[in-house]
């Protein structure tokens, strides 16, 4: 176990393989928040899913056209690629990815023990953040598209995106140890 800057011990890598924890949510969850807090304490890489997008998907996305899942299937397989490296690797991984749908993380589980943490959050919260967002592709106008793509996981260990990142990452750390 490694400790963290506050004293906490946090998972890590104890075993012959890595421990890979994906942050999921719609769009203005606190995916990247939590995801760079999470790999800090853990003392690891953070991933930002979206920086593996192509620049049509940015394209569309600025221009308020929600994604298919044609679009999201080359930026799903890089994102799978960077975790199935890190666990062969025998490193540690967090990473930010939406993986709105089972099939989203199907892929990406594929060959790979997953974490998975689900900030689950409710419309109004969301709107309320992607408003007071600058400088980001992703807009308020395509809110309803990233809840009705959404299939909520069984799978994953659920907050409340609605606490501060600080707890939500204590939290989170918590139930890792359990698992």
């Amino acid at each position: 176990m490694a400790r963290s800057g506050r004293g906490r011990h946090i998972p890590c890598s104890m075993s012959s393989h890595s421990m890979i924890v994906v942050v999921i949510g719609v769009a203005g969850s606190g995916k990247t928040t939590v995801g760079a807090l999470l790999a800090a304490a853990m003392q690891c890489e953070y991933l930002e899913g979206d920086s593996l997008h192509s620049n049509e998907n940015i394209d569309k996305m600025r221009r308020g056209i929600p994604l298919t899942d044609a679009d999201r299937g080359p930026w799903l397989s890089a994102i799978q690629a960077r975790v199935l490296d890190a666990y062969e690797s025998r490193r540690d991984l967090v990473v930010g990815c939406s993986a709105l749908k089972r099939a989203y993380r199907r892929t990406l589980a594929r060959e790979v023990p997953i974490h998975w943490v689900y900030l689950k959050a409710s419309p109004m919260l969301i709107r309320d953040r992607l408003r007071a967002r600058t400088n980001h592709f992703m807009n308020v106008e395509m809110l309803d598209s990233q809840f009705d793509a959404l299939e909520e996981p069984d799978e994953a260990m659920v907050v409340d995106a609605d606490e501060p990142a600080s707890t939500i990452v204590d939290r989170v750390l918590s139930g890792l140890r359990t698992t």
